[in-house]
């Protein structure tokens, strides 16, 4: 399941209004003969892709998926189906699907005679999908602020950094109230356009706007605190600058070393050039 998980995602970034999942076959021997990853809508989901490199090898195997098959019919075919075609014997499953299309996969997997487990890692595969599945219960786009302690030269050099964060993001809204995708043209032809927002439009707005064109995860960049977007967000990172040996960084002249208020630190990590604080809001 963890080799799923990291290979999900894989589509951070590129599958929304789809969730990022990923997929890992086994063969009868319990041998790795397939992996694959939803890469955006309309494509072939995780299990498909999966399926596709294991070929007749998967027949009697496992497959190992991050999210509940599906058991609709849209641009592609119900993964279900898929699943029990190829003749695939037992599916671990890691996190339910609680959208209405999603419901029915794994009974039915059941009621064909497949093995199903469910709830394999969870907690972990929801590092990737949890921000989808957030985005789905608060009706809104999942919001992700990056901010920096000190000012000038004293802010942590993380241009190189914020740039791979991006990667990870349907769409960036920088300080001035400008949107872009994360990463341009990931998303594929005509699955969402990023919306140009009114002059003066509040937090709640813009997320709904957003949410509208079906974007799922939002990054904020360059906010100040009282910001809109900045005070909705559901994840704070935040960058500290390098220091002298021993120096505090509340000596004069920097900022407060402290995640907002209502955030529960949930990461630190020691880098080159600065040190990274992540938060979770309502942990």
């Amino acid at each position: 399941m963890r080799r799923a998980i990291a290979v999900s995602a894989q589509g951070l970034g590129s599958t929304s209004p789809n969730p990022p999942v990923g997929c890992v076959v086994l063969d009868r021997g319990g041998r790795i003969v397939g992996e694959g990853y939803h890469v955006r809508k309309g494509e072939s989901h995780a299990e498909v892709n999966a399926l596709k490199a294991a070929g007749e090898r998967a027949a009697g195997g496992t497959a190992v998926v991050t999210l509940e098959p599906c058991n609709h019919y849209g641009r592609t075919p119900p993964c279900r189906e898929a699943l029990i075609d190829a003749g695939v014997a037992r599916v671990l499953i890691a996190v339910m699907d609680p959208t209405s299309r999603g419901e029915g996969g794994a009974a039915l997997l059941r009621a064909a005679g497949v093995d199903v487990e469910q709830g394999v890692l969870a907690d972990e595969a929801l590092l990737v999908l949890g921000p989808w599945l957030a985005s789905l219960t608060r009706g809104r786009p999942f919001v992700t602020w990056v901010c920096q302690a000190g000012e000038g030269e004293r802010q942590a050099p993380v241009s190189d950094e914020v740039r791979r964060l991006r990667q990870s993001y349907d769409v960036v809204v920088r300080a001035g109230g400008e949107v872009e995708e994360g990463n341009p043209g990931r998303h594929g032809d005509g699955v969402f356009r990023v919306p140009r927002l009114s002059s003066g439009a509040g937090g709640d707005e813009v997320l709904k706007v957003l949410d509208g064109v079906g974007v799922r995860s939002v990054l904020v960049e360059g906010a100040a605190a009282g910001s809109p977007l900045a005070a909705l967000a559901d994840q704070v990172i935040c960058y500290l600058p390098p220091t002298p040996d021993n120096a505090s960084y509340t000596q004069p002249g920097r900022a407060p070393v402290a995640l907002p208020a209502g955030y529960r630190l949930t990461d630190v990590s020691r880098h080159a050039e600065f040190v990274r604080l992540v938060g979770r809001r309502g942990l």
